[in-house]
């Protein structure tokens, strides 16, 4: 393995994709490089990647429709999208369909190594954390906290370090209403969060991932104007 790490570039500008190569593979990194959603399905049958760069605007199927069908496939592969459209609203999209970070064209390279260091290190993170004793059940589901997964009866449900990080720290505190400053502090993730109002964007993830209808959630509700609150019972008793 590569001192850097594996990683699959998708994008479908050859340039681009030769100036990434020779610059990543020169930080240390074994990167492949693909033009498609089609190719990248093939090299991720045959290979293991420890990050994927995915381009946004791509013919076919854009990068916004890979990234979701891989985690609604439950894919935990780590995944920065690279595109030249860095609004706000379209970074959000990004995080909303699984991203775990999002970087806007034109960028430097020099950003985009730290990007990939600081996402391979949150993962590296989760994998070498002392374990934490017990579990936290709610409904149908328990979180264990040693081996950080979510459980739905015998079903292991994905989730990515934020997300369970998110989970965790609401569910560690249940009834407690959860400001959303404070849930960014308590998730260690500031780098990945968008500010205090990308706290809204992973809630909604995970909503869609727990709540039987994210419109009317039960567990994860919202307590306007302090953030949110963890419901175990998922019942409507009234909250402080």
């Amino acid at each position: 393995m590569a001192e850097g790490g594996k990683l699959l570039l998708v994008d479908d500008d050859p340039r681009l994709r030769n100036m990434l190569v020779r610059y990543l593979e020169g930080q240390g990194f074994a990167i492949h490089a693909v033009a498609d959603g089609v190719q990248m399905d093939r090299h991720l049958e045959r290979e293991h990647y420890d990050l994927l760069l995915l381009d946004v605007l791509m013919p076919g199927e854009d990068g916004f429709a890979i990234c979701r069908r891989l985690r609604d496939a439950g894919s935990p592969l780590p995944i920065i999208m690279l595109t030249a459209r860095g609004d706000l609203p379209d970074r959000v999209k990004g995080l909303e369909v699984g991203a775990d970070d999002y970087l806007p064209k034109p960028f430097e390279p020099r950003e985009l190594v730290a990007r990939i260091r600081a996402v391979l290190r949150r993962v590296a993170e989760t994998v070498t954390v002392a374990p934490a004793p017990g579990n936290i059940a709610f409904g149908p589901f328990t979180l264990a906290l040693d081996t950080r997964v979510l459980w739905r009866g015998d079903q292991r449900l994905a989730l990515t370090d934020t997300e369970f990080s998110l989970l965790h720290a609401l569910a560690s505190h249940p009834w407690q209403p959860l400001s959303r400053d404070r849930l960014l502090n308590m998730t260690h993730d500031q780098e990945e969060i968008p500010g205090p109002r990308g706290i809204d964007v992973f809630v909604s993830r995970l909503r869609r991932i727990i709540e039987e209808d994210p419109a009317q959630p039960c567990y994860l509700q919202t307590v306007w104007g302090r953030g949110y609150v963890f419901v175990p019972d998922g019942d409507d008793r009234e909250r402080p």
